[in-house]
């Protein structure tokens, strides 16, 4: 069969069908050995003069984007930090995010992501697992953090307010309006704030040396892993370059100049992956959202004219869904890109009727992924779509089915356990060898195969289908949500005896989490108790993770093993 040599190293290839559908030199694309910063840096040197970011109506070239970049990596070795230092950003998609994440970068530092709409607990363990040194947030998170950032070892917490980048006048306006609510630091050993700080880089005068390994560790994501339970991801510069070289060669015809909505969050694999570091890559314009108000999409289209809009299928869903879109073109699209669920057959019909009757010349494309494997590994792009399918793998990635638990391929056309091998698939769960070991797996191909824990099949010509996740994780909205640590919060209750957490369906969020409880005896006829239990939630859960329900019960149905049948509570909510 041979062996690959490009985008996988040399192993011996496997079966790949679907290979037909690319072009050879589609499929000689070769992943630059280079840092993430450095694909930017030749990127920035090409198109200087574009705009790369655009915030609020504020503009930043390519030139402009480097320059800030370079200042702020001086500043964070001005303070002590360097390579190996693991420095955490919480922070919607702004400016200082995206010039942190690749400054960060540039110093041969690992990126820790996390969700500013984390709890105060979830942030410290974010804190305590990576041993971060310095954390960069958005002022809004000062409240939950100063509860818990004594418990940590970060030195230095860099503080951005939204203002920061905006142009003078907005900036006022929103100081006016709202950022006078907001609770600030005060200016201490442990606090400081964005504009002082890159000031220290802009006296900064030493060179910065380069990060030079593209196969370490630079950034870390968290995901509740195949199994549910929440981790660290591993991810190398080498995963993030091949998903944008992989990219590329899908997305055909976009110009620099041309502009994407950034909408999705930047601690997201898809989000990070697909709607910023590819863009900034081939000179795209980012329009930076930093909260996405779905009724605000009509304006967004028609004030930006994008040429690519990705996005999960609830904001599709609202979308159409919107009565100021009634007179929208879209004719400006050349992509667009549904992640983060599958579309049902039905959507997918209607979101391209909608699209075809507002102007649209294309038809939306789905893909399928995961964290662990930087969050796009295939596509349904033209040439290889079959209704209900993911498409098939990106050039350099390979699918195979296997039965669960093993590592014998299923027939062609019978499902088995999806396992994907590529350039995205990561390093490996941060401190967890065992589940990493379990996880990412050496056949006897030598190649090494991800066990992403979804069913699927795939038919002769290499056409990919997925049929559902064995792992129990809700998806509400675009994001993951793990029954698991939701049920482990919960039972840290006092009251709580025991508690089961399915996902029901939702009209808009697709899904959201139902927790079943039970509570002990000797709390059962208190009523306040179940307000504490929300309140609880609401402190120790992330907003999009916190129950939508809860139903309080005697006892929970069990199987004959004596395990709670938590299928039997989703079927009682509809579910198959």
């Amino acid at each position: 069969m041979g062996d690959v040599i490009t985008m996988f190293g040399r192993k011996k290839k496997p079966y790949a069908p679907w290979e037909k559908y690319y072009t050879k030199e589609e499929l000689n694309v070769k992943v630059p050995e280079i840092s993430i910063y450095q694909l930017i840096e030749e990127s920035a040197k090409k198109n200087a003069n574009y705009v790369a970011l655009e915030y609020m109506g504020k503009n930043i070239t390519y030139r402009q984007f480097l320059q800030l970049i370079d200042r702020c990596a001086r500043a964070f070795l001005q303070m002590g930090f360097g390579e190996g230092d693991i420095i955490t950003i919480c922070m919607p998609n702004t400016p200082e995010a995206l010039i942190s994440f690749y400054a960060i970068n540039k110093i041969g530092a690992i990126a820790n992501m996390i969700h500013p709409l984390s709890s105060e607990e979830e942030i410290k363990n974010y804190l305590q697992e990576t041993s971060t040194t310095a954390f960069i947030m958005i002022d809004v998170c000062y409240e939950k953090v100063r509860n818990v950032i004594n418990d940590t070892s970060v030195k230095k917490t860099i503080v951005v307010s939204a203002k920061n980048s905006m142009p003078m006048l907005l900036g006022i306006g929103y100081m006016v309006t709202k950022g006078y609510k907001v609770k600030k630091p005060k200016r201490n050993d442990r606090y400081i704030y964005w504009n002082e700080f890159m000031l220290k880089g802009y006296l900064y005068r030493t060179p910065v040396v380069v990060k030079s390994n593209p196969r370490t560790p630079s950034v870390i994501l968290h995901s509740g892993g195949t199994s549910g339970n929440p981790k660290g991801i591993l991810l190398s510069d080498y995963n993030f370059n091949a998903l944008a070289e992989q990219v590329r060669t899908v997305f055909k015809g976009l110009m620099p100049g041309d502009s994407i909505l950034d909408i999705l969050p930047n601690f997201h694999g898809f989000g990070l992956g697909v709607s910023m570091h590819f863009p900034l890559s081939v000179g795209l314009k980012l329009v930076l959202i930093p909260q996405f108000n779905a009724k605000k999409l009509d304006e967004l289209i028609v004030r930006y004219h994008p040429a690519v809009l990705t996005g999960v299928p609830t904001l599709y869903e609202a979308m159409m869904s919107n009565s100021g879109m009634k007179h929208v073109d879209l004719s400006c699209l050349k992509y667009i890109v549904s992640g983060g669920d599958s579309l049902s057959i039905a959507m997918f019909d209607r979101l391209n009727k909608f699209l075809k009757e507002h102007g649209a010349n294309v038809r939306v494309l789905q893909g399928y992924g995961m964290t662990e494997s930087l969050a796009a590994t295939a596509a349904s792009h033209d040439g290889c779509y079959r209704e209900g399918s993911i498409g098939i793998p990106f050039p350099g990635n390979y699918f195979k089915m296997v039965y669960p638990g093993t590592q014998d391929e299923v027939a062609i056309g019978e499902d088995g356990e999806i396992c994907v091998s590529g350039p995205t698939v990561m390093i490996g769960y941060l401190n967890n060898e065992k589940e990493t070991n379990e996880v990412l797996q050496r056949h006897k191909d030598k190649n090494i195969w991800l066990h992403t824990g979804d069913i699927g099949c795939m038919d002769e010509n290499g056409i990919l289908y997925f049929k559902q996740r064995l792992k129990r994780m809700i998806i509400s909205s675009g994001y993951n949500v793990y029954p698991q640590h939701i049920e482990s919060i919960i039972e840290q209750h006092e009251a709580v005896l025991n508690c089961t957490v399915v996902g029901i369906p939702h009209p808009y969020k697709v899904e959201v989490a139902k927790a079943y409880i039970v509570l002990k005896d000797e709390y059962k006829a208190k009523w306040s108790v179940r307000k504490s239990i929300e309140e609880h939630c609401k402190k120790n859960l992330a907003k999009y993770s916190i129950p939508y329900e809860y139903e309080y019960r005697e006892a929970l149905p069990k199987t004959l093993l004596g395990k709670v049948n938590y299928r039997e509570l989703e079927k009682e909510n509809g579910k198959d």
